[in-house]
């Protein structure tokens, strides 16, 4: 049980996570009064409580799921999965079923709340633009392997994971002034049930041919750990040397400060200034 509040989840569909019978209250009191987070006569104040810090008000109590937009959906499941007062919120996807619209809105929420309760998060997405603003440190998977890891400012400028370069490479840039590096995977993803012998990215690495014999060796043999440094390490056959001189997907500017909390900006200003500049985004995908 006490791993169950310690541990809790903002899932990637709030439809599917709610019980459309029963109204908002009683859906976020139900981990109030499981965990016996306050007393009894103070459940409704705290829901309540937690409601405001959604940015709902104490009119959503007695609201039935269908009376909710999407986004409103996804801050009762936030609210909710705060209730308990956990240390650890896995958020998979928690945007993705939501319009773009109201995307920043619940990125922005997320941060406020995480920041309020100092709980840790662990952010799952493909979302290239929004990750960065969550992340200390990001872990890129391929075929549920971790590829690369390190901080979150060291995974996007070279060196990094040919995986991870192709990520990068994937976003779209609205800006036509901006150069961007266009790679193209070939093949199929494999089963991760059965994935290739040695690196399991090889049957579609387009940097593969930089390894003599157009990298045989990565057909037979696991990579090795390369530590970039600074917790940054690629798990590649390629040497860092060569990663290095790879060029950089994006073209990064030094004059512009990538747009945080701590520095006073909110994820959808964030996303505005560095759209120009998608070397500045990146995900923690698999």
């Amino acid at each position: 049980m006490s791993l169950i509040r310690e541990l809790q989840m903002v899932f990637q569909n709030p439809n599917a996570t709610m019980n459309p019978t029963y109204p908002v209250g009683k859906q976020i009191e139900r981990p109030l009064r499981r965990f016996k987070v306050v007393p009894s006569n103070q459940v409704r104040d705290e829901v309540i409580r937690l409601l405001r810090a959604v940015k709902l008000d104490e009119h959503y109590y007695n609201r039935l799921p269908n009376q909710l937009s999407g986004g409103e959906k996804q801050r009762i499941g936030i609210a909710r999965a705060f209730a308990g007062r956990p240390d650890l919120v896995l958020c998979d996807e928690p945007v993705s079923a939501l319009d773009v619209s109201v995307q920043a809105a619940v990125l922005n929420l997320l941060a406020e709340i995480q920041q309020t309760y100092g709980t840790t998060m662990i952010f799952i997405a493909h979302d290239l633009s929004v990750v960065r603003f969550f992340s200390d440190y990001i872990a890129v998977m391929y075929l549920g392997e971790i590829v690369e890891i390190g901080p979150s400012e060291a995974i996007y400028a070279p060196p990094y994971h040919p995986y991870t370069e192709s990520l990068l490479a994937a976003v779209p840039v609205p800006d036509p002034t901006i150069k961007q590096e266009h790679i193209r995977l070939e093949g199929s993803v494999p089963s991760p049930l059965n994935p290739p012998s040695g690196c399991r990215f090889h049957t579609r690495c387009p940097r593969r041919v930089m390894l003599p014999e157009g990298g045989k060796i990565c057909e037979v043999e696991t990579p090795p750990w390369r530590d970039a440094g600074d917790g940054h390490r690629i798990y590649c056959h390629i040497p860092l040397e060569q990663l290095r001189n790879v060029d950089s997907v994006f073209n990064l500017s030094d004059q512009e400060t990538v747009p945080t909390q701590e520095n006073g900006h909110h994820v959808s200003e964030g996303i505005h200034a560095a759209t120009p500049d998608y070397g500045r985004t990146a995900q923690a995908g698999h």
